[in-house]
C-alpha cells in the first residue's frame, strides 16, 4: 500500500515538473524578448483589477461551499468559509497536483461526531462539483460562437469535428458523474436543486466562472492583445480547461501551451497568448496569497484539530485558480 502510494506521488511530482517545464521551452520557441515586452505593458490599473477579481472569485467560491456544507447539516460562517478557502486556493497554487488544498480544507473543516471528516468531504467534493457543471455549461455554449472567431479558418467540416468532440466529452463526464454519484440521488438533489438551491448554486457558479473568464480578458488587454466577444465562450473556456489536468503548479505549463496553441484563432500571436496567460496565473497567484499567510499563521477552525487526518478522499480536479 505504501508502495502504491509513493509511487502515485512520484508520477504526480514527474508530471508537475513535465507541466512546468513546458514554460521555458514555449518561451523559447516564441522568443523571450517578445514576452517581456508585452508584460512591460502591463499597467497598475490592469494589476489592481485583476487582483480585484481573484478576491470576488474566491469569496463567492467560499459561499458556494458554505452553501453546500449547509444542505449536509455542517454549519460554517461565511468569515470560516473565506478563510479557509483562501487558504486552499492558495495551496492549490503551489502544491503539485491543484487539489491538496481542497483536501487540506475538508480536513481543516471537519467536524467532530457523526460524519464529521466524510461530511466535510463530500461537501468540499459537490462544491467542486458545482462549479465543473458551470464550466462544462460555458464550454457547450460556446459551441456555435468558434466561427465567428476572426481567425477561426475552420471549414464547416472541422466545425461539426469540434463540436462533436465537446459533446462527447461532455457526455462522457456526465456519465461517470452519474456512475460515481449513483447512490448519492436524496443528497445531491438536497444540495443542488431543492429548496431554493439549484437558483443560489448556480447563480454562484455562474458568477465564478464569469470572474474566471474575465481575468483572462483582463490579462490579455494588459499585454496589448484585447480579445474579440466570441473569445468568452471559446478559446477562453477551452485555454482555462487546460488547467483541469491534475499537473503541474497551478495549471502553469499546461495553462501557457493551450493559450499558445488557441490564441492565433483569435486572430492574434501566439506570443500574447502565452503572455496573457502568465499574467493571468500570476495575478491568480498574488491574489491567493493571503491563504499562505493565515496557514502560517496556525490558525485552525473549530473541530479540524480533531479530525481524522488519516482516512482518504477522492476531489475533484479544482476549477481554474481555485
Amino acid at each position: 500500500m505504501q508502495t502504491a502510494s509513493r509511487a502515485r506521488i512520484l508520477v504526480r511530482i514527474a508530471a508537475s515538473l513535465a507541466a512546468l517545464c513546458l514554460l521555458p521551452l514555449l518561451a523559447f520557441w516564441i522568443k523571450p524578448a517578445t514576452i517581456l515586452d508585452a508584460l512591460a505593458q502591463v499597467s497598475l490599473w490592469h494589476v489592481a483589477l485583476g487582483l480585484v477579481l481573484v478576491q470576488g472569485q474566491i469569496v463567492l467560491s467560499a459561499l458556494r461551499w458554505r452553501l453546500a456544507a449547509e444542505r449536509l447539516g455542517q454549519q460554517i460562517t461565511a468569515g470560516a468559509a473565506i478563510r479557509e478557502y483562501y487558504v486552499a486556493s492558495a495551496v492549490n497554487q503551489v502544491v503539485p497536483g491543484g487539489m491538496a488544498g481542497d483536501v487540506l480544507r475538508a480536513w481543516r473543516m471537519a467536524q467532530d461526531g457523526a460524519g464529521g471528516w466524510q461530511r466535510a468531504a463530500r461537501a468540499v467534493v459537490y462544491e467542486r462539483l458545482s462549479g465543473q457543471i458551470a464550466f462544462l455549461a460555458l464550454c457547450l455554449v460556446g459551441i456555435p460562437f468558434w466561427p465567428l472567431l476572426p481567425g477561426a479558418a475552420l471549414q464547416a467540416g472541422h466545425h461539426l469535428l469540434l463540436a462533436g468532440a465537446v459533446l462527447t466529452a461532455a457526455v462522457i463526464a456526465a456519465v461517470l458523474l452519474l456512475r460515481r454519484f449513483a447512490g448519492l440521488r436524496d443528497e445531491l438533489a438536497e444540495v443542488f436543486v431543492r429548496r431554493g438551491a439549484l437558483l443560489r448554486q448556480g447563480g454562484l457558479s455562474l458568477a465564478v466562472v464569469c470572474g474566471y473568464v474575465a481575468l483572462f480578458l483582463v490579462s490579455a488587454d494588459a499585454v496589448g492583445a484585447p480579445l474579440p466577444v466570441a473569445a468568452m465562450v471559446t478559446i477562453v473556456p477551452m485555454t482555462l480547461a487546460a488547467m483541469l489536468i491534475p499537473t503541474g503548479l497551478g495549471g502553469w505549463g499546461t495553462r501557457e501551451a493551450a493559450a499558445a496553441a488557441l490564441w492565433p484563432l483569435a486572430g492574434l500571436s501566439s506570443a500574447s497568448g502565452l503572455s496573457a496567460s502568465l499574467l493571468y496565473g500570476a495575478l491568480a497567484l498574488a491574489g491567493a496569497l493571503p491563504g499562505l499567510v493565515i496557514l502560517a499563521l496556525g490558525r485552525h477552525p473549530k473541530g479540524a484539530r480533531h479530525a481524522h487526518a488519516g482516512r482518504r478522499i477522492s476531489v475533484i480536479p479544482s476549477t481554474p485558480n481555485e
